[in-house]
């Protein structure tokens, strides 16, 4: 049984959820998505931690009105993105190859190099890119959910996730077009 149905189970039927059940039942999978996104522990926190304050004032008005979690997971991307903005630094990796060969070399099971490789690789997309790219092959919403928490239309939700996928081909390969 999902961890927020435990929780609601436990209210009566009188008693609509609070911001503490909310917070209660979601915080580990909110705190992942951030970190997804951010690829930073630190960050991650903070930004769940904003997204969370911002919520607090406005909980009972988002809850009536629709998915909380949307509004959260937009909170964290819109802080992700203006973090970004702020640092707008470019991180120095090695080559996709170079990996691979240091992964073969130590004896790593290749679908640990692998997921190590895509986590690099996803490192140099936008936020907004990457963001999309983790709410469709991680938490795997359709487009159309994509761009609810994204706030933007269902074709630049399509667009941000074929884009970030262009750009991870094209870094793999070695930056052939086709």
């Amino acid at each position: 049984m999902p961890v927020l149905e435990v929780i609601l189970s436990e209210l009566r039927d009188d008693e609509a959820p609070t911001f503490d059940d909310y917070v209660r039942a979601r915080s580990v999978a909110l705190r992942r998505f951030a970190y997804l996104v951010t690829r930073d522990h630190a960050d991650a926190e903070d930004a769940l931690q904003d997204a969370l304050l911002g919520l607090y004032p406005r909980f009972d008005a988002v809850s009536a009105g629709g998915s909380v979690d949307a509004y959260v997971r937009r909170s964290i991307v819109n802080a992700s993105v203006s973090r970004w903005r702020k640092v707008s630094r470019t991180l120095v990796t090695d080559t996709p190859e170079q990996w691979i060969r240091d992964g073969e070399a130590r004896g790593v099971d290749d679908a640990v190099v692998d997921a190590a490789v895509a986590w690099d690789l996803c490192g140099g997309l936008p936020p907004l890119q990457r963001a999309a790219v983790v709410l469709r092959f991680y938490d795997d919403l359709s487009f159309a959910e994509i761009a609810d928490v994204l706030d933007c239309a269902e074709a630049t939700a399509r667009s941000h996730v074929h884009r970030a996928l262009t750009k991870l081909r094209t870094t793999l390969i070695g930056g052939d077009d086709d």
